[in-house]
């Protein structure tokens, strides 16, 4: 009689080998068709690049949201804004809910889902498993939603998110939302102050003219 460890160690080699196998495949079924691209809005050739770093589960940062909604009212013409992720670690939730709008934006809806996750940031945030209301909220934007799902699980849009906290790191960010104007980081003290900063960046003289020194 053939020793049962030998054939006990067998089936857990054979076993072990088709969940890798199936883990792999099912990864590869979920990165299908995916291509990962900056999420940028307004004039991709402008100027002037208004880039922020947030987190979908940061309170400030969504307060933040209707005075970007202004800055962006006013100066799309002029501006390039670009999203980047960095969700904190105290949001337990944020990673989650980055790679949710970064399935929506595989379907070209990133700032649409992105406004969605700020505008309901309460209930989602105090959900022990929100994926049930980020599915709803990909169903409520007309999305394809299975196309969603399986986005959400993919390992190249996980990849996506870190690779944004990972930048954000790398620069020395410890906190949301963080604004760079072209390149520089901005220190920001009011809404005037954010606005005139940006205003400054796109007409300089205009902007001289608003804090009365104008040539």
């Amino acid at each position: 009689m053939k020793n049962p460890w030998v054939i006990i160690g067998l089936l857990v080699i054979i076993l072990i080998g088709g969940s890798v196998w199936y883990s792999s495949s099912v990864q590869e079924s979920n990165n299908e068709g995916i291509v990962t691209k900056p999420n940028i809005k307004g004039n991709e050739k402008a100027a002037v690049t208004l880039v922020e770093y947030s987190d979908f589960q940061c309170p400030a940062c969504a307060a933040f949201q209707p005075v970007l909604n202004d800055i962006m009212t006013e100066f799309s013409a002029d501006l390039k804004f670009e999203y980047k992720h960095f969700p904190l670690p105290i949001h337990a939730l944020s990673e989650a809910a980055a790679r949710a709008a970064e399935a929506a934006g595989q379907q070209d809806a990133f700032f649409a889902y992105h406004d969605l996750l700020f505008v309901n940031q309460t209930a989602w945030s105090n959900t022990p498993n929100p994926t049930t209301l980020f599915f709803k909220y990909a169903l409520d934007l007309g999305l394809d939603v299975d196309l969603f799902k399986r986005h959400y699980n993919s390992s190249a849009l996980r990849d996506r998110v870190k690779a944004d906290s990972n930048e954000a790191r790398s620069i020395g960010l410890s906190g949301t939302p963080t604004f760079y104007l072209n390149g520089e980081k901005m220190n920001i003290q009011t809404y005037e102050d954010f606005r005139n900063q940006i205003a400054a960046a796109i007409n300089p003289d205009v902007v001289f003219d608003l804090l009365g020194g104008s040539e």
